[in-house]
């Protein structure tokens, strides 16, 4: 997931021997000399330091050939004279447009840079099956980088979004040679991020779907309009024929497993993070999908005591500064590890403060110096400190044929995500809302937050999507962050809701708010209340939900506020 353009310079399907042969009698050595448009707009952009030199040698489409006999074809980029260290970037976008001109500011900077199709894209043989193949290809190229004359010992893994996930997938088994990897805005599960218990990302899954099926064609074969009539179509298991014309294997697998299916269990390397020994720096976004999962990353690695560190900056998913940022430490942190030498000195972990606008610096994730507070919901409306008094519980319908909607949030594309103004999503009669009265100053939160709901449903299956928000004295209600989670309700059920973490300041004068909903729809497919699973449910049934919120039910968001304060 990410950004990708081109062609390929092969077929994707064909005989590796005829490709290692039709490659050796074209290869092209180019070298790219003197001032480039490009390469100073890069920097200027991406607030690099100033290159080395502007000369780039390329040489492309060598065929690295795996164990199997696939052959996988990669693009060599390395400064004029010299030798230097190897940064291994690994993609199924292809190798031209944004990754050339990665691979090209590299190079500048003192890298050579081996950037590969994975199996099954831009002119790499087999089939592309997202995830399965990059613990054994990804080993497989390092082990022929280090064979190739020109590798000085020295390798750096790097990449956004699923190129991050190419790095977790070999990080634990990673030779010596490899010095360092900078995963940025990814997450060591991928696609388990979107899929939690008994719940589908369809918005991602669908989206990200769509996009490499068709990236290879000159004309991609589907429009938006068919994407969001898709997802709001029955039974979601057809979806992507609705879009494609055919079955898609990796929507398939989304629609049909989720996170806790032993289906994953090969290609989730999360629980191999903390035998990670390679140093890492972690590039996550405040607004990004993989923003939970990249901090888990961090503190796994922390726990057993590893060189991490973490930076969190105020952006999305395919944000340019956030980009940036991860270029930086490519080539600064990245570059003095391979070289032996001592990395820039800052703290472990980098926060901007969202609403504060500034950069703080901490040893830990969550940092020292908060607390967790329970707000408490109450049956008036109100959101405070306070225990709740006996009340009866609130009353909303949840109706799949008019779900509630996603409004902003992290989502894997730009379209629709972000913060954005909630009021017209909170005039909905199927969304509570709890607020406080206008703070007397500012309020500052860093941490983990979460929500426990004490629900009853008239489905035996439904879903609970809590939300906090800033609300303005003009009462512009902007999202901070929000958590979602399938419920199996037995009676008045107790319901822990896992938020996204945050660093956050509510300024004076303005109100905490949280929402009690069930559903973010497309963002979350919408609970058709069936009970059926979501990929074969077609039939809709309306839920009547209840909240309590009396001393025997304290419903409660927790959040991580100054200790003492």
């Amino acid at each position: 997931m990410g950004l990708g353009t081109s062609g390929a310079p092969f077929p994707t399907k064909g005989n590796p021997k005829r490709l290692i042969a039709q490659w050796s009698n074209t290869e092209r050595n180019r070298t790219v000399h003197g001032m480039n448009l490009v390469s100073h707009l890069a920097q200027r952009l991406l607030r690099l330091p100033s290159p080395i030199t502007r000369e780039v040698e390329i040489t492309r489409d060598i065929p690295i050939t795996m164990p199997d006999g696939g052959v996988l074809l990669a693009d060599h980029w390395r400064p004029s004279g010299g030798t230097s260290p190897t940064l291994l970037v690994r993609t199924p976008y292809g190798r031209k447009g944004f990754g050339a001109v990665f691979a090209r500011v590299c190079a500048e900077r003192g890298f050579q840079v081996v950037i590969t199709s994975v199996r099954g894209t831009f002119g790499s043989t087999g089939d592309f099956r997202a995830m399965r193949h990059e613990r054994g290809d990804g080993l497989a190229t390092i082990e022929w980088i280090t064979a190739q004359p020109w590798f000085d010992g020295t390798l750096a893994l790097a990449g956004t979004s699923y190129l991050g996930y190419t790095q977790w997938a070999v990080a634990a088994d990673a030779p010596p040679q490899v010095k360092s990897m900078v995963p940025h805005v990814t997450s060591s599960r991928l696609a388990l991020t979107f899929l939690p218990r008994g719940g589908f990302g369809l918005d991602t899954s669908l989206r990200w779907s769509a996009m490499t099926a068709r990236q290879e064609r000159r004309f991609k074969g589907y429009r938006e309009k068919t994407v969001r009539e898709a997802m709001n179509s029955l039974p979601m298991g057809e979806a992507d024929v609705r879009v494609l014309g055919e079955q898609w294997p990796f929507y398939q697998d989304c629609v049909h497993h989720d996170n806790e299916d032993s289906f994953w269990k090969d290609w989730d390397h999360s629980t191999s993070v903390g035998k990670v020994t390679v140093p890492t720096s972690l590039v996550a976004g405040w607004e990004d999908i993989f923003l939970a999962d990249q901090i888990a990353d961090f503190v796994a690695l922390r726990e057993q005591g590893r060189d991490a560190r973490l930076i969190v900056g105020p952006w999305q998913h395919g944000s340019i500064t956030g980009f940036g940022v991860a270029a930086r430490e490519t080539v600064e942190w990245s570059g003095a590890h391979c070289r032996g030498e001592e990395p820039p000195r800052r703290a472990r972990v980098r926060l901007f403060v969202v609403g504060a606008q500034e950069w703080r610096h901490y040893d830990t994730w969550p940092p020292e110096g908060y607390a967790a507070r329970d707000w408490h919901l109450h049956g008036d409306g109100a959101l405070s400190t306070a225990a709740p008094a006996a009340a009866e519980p609130s009353r909303y319908r949840y109706d799949p044929a008019d779900p509630t909607p996603s409004v902003g949030g992290p989502m894997l594309t730009r379209r629709g995500a972000g913060r954005k103004d909630n009021r017209a999503l909170e005039a909905r009669s199927d969304v509570l809302t709890f607020t406080t009265e206008p703070l007397a100053e500012d309020l500052e939160i860093i941490g983990e937050v979460g929500a426990r709901i004490w629900l009853r449903s008239s489905r035996p299956d439904t879903d609970v999507f809590v939300r906090l928000c800033d609300v303005s004295p003009r009462g512009r209600s902007v999202n901070v962050c929000d958590g979602y989670v399938n419920v199996r309700p037995d009676g008045v059920t107790r319901v822990e809701v896992a938020l996204s973490p945050i660093a956050y300041r509510f300024p004076r004068g303005h109100r905490l708010r949280v929402q009690v909903s069930s559903g973010a729809h497309p963002r979350f497919a919408r609970n058709t209340g069936s009970g059926e699973h979501h990929a074969v449910a077609r039939e809709l049934f309306a839920a009547d939900q209840e909240v309590f919120h009396d001393p025997e039910h304290p419903s409660v968001i927790t959040l991580p506020c100054p200790a003492g304060g």
